[in-house]
């Protein structure tokens, strides 16, 4: 799990740089990503890019995860805190949220997202 974490770490400062590239290498090349803005899920680095330019292009968000741990079926999940602010800085969203990754020969093939109570 500690090579995972290491990835997710570099995961979160990869997406808060801006820099898809360095984020899609982790991930599966049939990877289903959680579409946090439309619901449902994105498939495939080429519509990570493009829900990512697209959200970019709208708000700016910002993600730190506070910790991580695996759950009973043995996805990592990152509570994680959540910041938005549209394109001129006012604050959408603050909260905490959780992140739930699951790999598969070392890449994310999945990717949730959950509200925390």
């Amino acid at each position: 799990m500690d090579d995972d974490i290491e990835d997710l770490k570099r995961i979160y400062d990869r997406f808060n740089a801006r820099d898809i590239d360095g984020v899609l290498t982790v991930l599966a090349a049939d990877v289903a990503w959680a579409n946090g803005m439309e619901g449902g899920h994105v498939h495939g680095h080429e519509a990570v890019r493009a829900y990512w330019t697209r959200q970019w292009a709208l708000i700016n968000p910002h993600v730190e995860p506070a910790g991580f741990h695996r759950s009973a079926d043995g996805a990592i999940v990152a509570d994680v805190h959540q910041l938005v602010r549209d394109l001129q800085g006012t604050l959408l969203q603050d909260k905490m949220v959780a992140h739930v990754f699951r790999f598969r020969e070392g890449k994310i093939v999945r990717f949730d997202i959950r509200d925390v109570s």
